[in-house]
């Protein structure tokens, strides 16, 4: 009996550590920033956890946003292209009224420039068939500015001073 019940254990660790996946990319400076750190995406079961860690930025609020495609190769990060917006939904707040895949919200850079964003769903997915919800191949950008959740279709959240390829 204990020799079943070690295999049945080994069994089932064996398949939880197989339903989590990590993937962690470094924050790439642009437009003459000296933007830096890491976005964290793990994805257990149902659920996306993308954890941020930001350093260099100016002290203030950052807009967060995916956008279309996971390219960072422009100076400014105009390559990745605009927000992700696979069903076509109008700009806002994740979770309130309509808003977009992309629209992530806002992040914090305390006086030394330092920030951390933590951010939960099960709207994305890591390399899935779901289009709508498969972030691969996408990007994130961290702004200038503060999302104002209203203005059409960017949020007003100024220029992209930081860049993520989710490859």
């Amino acid at each position: 009996m204990k020799l079943q019940t070690l295999t049945l254990l080994a069994g089932c660790a064996l398949f939880a550590a197989s339903c989590s996946s990590s993937k962690t990319y470094n924050i790439l400076a642009k437009s003459g920033t000296k933007t830096s750190g890491t976005a964290k995406f793990t994805q257990k079961g149902n659920d996306v956890v993308m954890d941020l860690e930001v350093t260099n930025l100016n002290p203030g609020i950052h807009a967060v946003h995916i956008h279309e495609k996971g390219d960072c190769s422009a100076p400014d990060a105009t390559s990745t292209g605009g927000h992700w917006n696979p069903e076509k939904h109008d700009h806002g707040k994740w979770g309130a009224g309509t808003f977009h895949m992309g629209d992530i919200g806002n992040l914090q850079a305390d006086a030394n420039g330092n920030a951390k964003l933590t951010f939960k769903t099960d709207k994305w997915c890591l390399d899935c068939v779901e289009e709508s919800k498969n972030i691969m191949g996408k990007g994130i950008i961290i702004h200038a500015d503060k999302d104002d959740f209203m203005t059409q279709p960017t949020g007003n959240a100024g220029g992209r001073v930081g860049c993520v390829e989710i490859k």
